[in-house]
């Protein structure tokens, strides 16, 4: 499809907006390690506010996106964005565990999740016709991979420069200059009418999509790509240490990451209106097992992280326009912020185990080897769970369009 002046300008002030809700949060695993050092939580505490946050960022999508579909996207993004901002900002004057999970874990993780993947790709695809919906979804996922990219170095300068504290300070002020692009977003956006007694709405959307094995099959393998995530966000910054290496290692590995999923992103989204989506994430989690099985024989320098990281970033969030586009397919896009929240949700709890198990095996072990060996095992299994998924091949409507 050949984008016009308008769907250019939609789908662009939706990515940039993902850039900044997702660069500040994929960014928090380095601040652990001097968190830690000055309040003295421990890394379970701290990866337990983390992993609270994955969670809370996955619950609030559902509901975030069934409000955006009733009432628009707009108050939603708003909402989010300076509740992301009062979360972190709040975040340094939190000196004990309960408070770093109100702060992080629940008041800035719900406001990133508000302003991201389900509202904005479900406010971009309710205005673009379908054979642009594939591409706009490419390019908003892949803003927010480069959020990663400049936010991660930015964040670890910042931390050098003005200390964690300042830094985070820094995040959310930096957070509160996307709130004009929603203006540019949302202009000329009408919410949909309230459903006529009788009428199928959200909830009738939400119980037909339970009922419905692909569906749900879609979930189990999201579950596995939010484990995956969280996991490395979190504790890759632990792992480069443990290695012995300087933490701007870890910082530049995140932000190769975020680089290279820009071009994993465009390339899954133009992708979809080519082949099916099942095939797609098929191959992109199976890969990720590839990649881990190298990295875990490989010697540990700082050009095997960047090798690694690059790897990775080609499917890190590429994942997101497929399984997008499978939800639509199934049930159509009416209430795709609705349903596609709920299989962000399921990507979520898979966060939240990934982020807070890491933790736990770090400190059982001293290390992550067993966190590497599970997070193998569950990409090896997630390729195969979507294969069974019933999806119409998009060639013969390519072919007639």
């Amino acid at each position: 499809m050949s984008f016009d002046r308008r769907a250019w300008i939609i789908t662009l002030s939706a990515a940039a907006i993902l850039m900044v809700t997702m660069g500040a949060r994929q960014s928090l695993g380095l601040f652990i390690s001097p968190l830690n050092t000055t309040t003295g939580l421990g890394i379970v505490t701290i990866s337990f506010a983390l992993a609270v946050g994955q969670f809370a960022w996955g619950a609030v999508q559902p509901v975030a996106g069934a409000i955006a579909d009733r009432h628009g996207p707009a108050p939603v993004l708003i909402g989010g964005i300076v509740l992301l901002a009062i979360g972190m900002a709040l975040t340094p004057f939190m000196a004990s565990g309960l408070g770093l999970v109100l702060a992080l874990g629940l008041v800035a993780a719900i406001g990133s999740g508000a302003g991201s993947f389900s509202v904005l790709i479900g406010a971009a695809a309710q205005r673009l016709p379908a054979e642009g919906r594939g591409t706009a979804a490419g390019v908003i996922n892949a803003g927010g991979s480069f959020g990663q990219f400049v936010f991660a170095p930015v964040s670890q300068k910042l931390i050098q420069a003005l200390g964690w504290m300042g830094a985070m300070w820094s995040l959310a002020a930096i957070t509160l200059a996307a709130l004009p692009l929603i203006g540019i977003l949302t202009k000329g956006h009408k919410p949909h009418p309230k459903p006529a007694a009788g009428e199928s709405g959200a909830w009738r959307a939400i119980r037909d999509s339970m009922n419905d094995r692909s569906y749900l099959l879609l979930h189990a393998g999201f579950f596995t790509c939010g484990f995956h995530i969280a996991f490395l966000v979190t504790h890759l910054p632990g792992e480069v240490d443990l290695c012995g290496l300087p933490a701007t290692v870890a910082s530049w590995s995140l932000a190769i990451i975020g680089l290279s999923n820009i071009a994993g992103s465009l390339l899954a989204g133009a992708a979809v209106s080519r082949f099916r989506s099942k095939h797609i994430l098929a191959l992109m989690y199976g890969s990720r097992a590839v990649l881990i099985a190298l990295y875990l024989v490989a010697p540990k320098t700082p050009l095997t992280f960047y090798l690694f990281a690059a790897g990775l970033g080609l499917t890190w969030l590429s994942t997101v326009p497929p399984t997008a586009a499978i939800v639509g397919k199934l049930f159509g896009i009416r209430y795709l912020a609705t349903l596609f929240g709920l299989t962000l949700f399921s990507h979520q709890i898979g966060g939240f185990l990934g982020a807070y198990l890491g933790g736990i095996a770090f400190t059982a072990f001293g290390d992550y080897q067993w966190m590497w060996y599970a997070d193998m095992a569950l990409a090896a299994g997630a390729a195969l769970v979507n294969l069974p998924i019933k999806e119409a091949d998009p060639r013969p409507r390519l072919a007639a369009a």
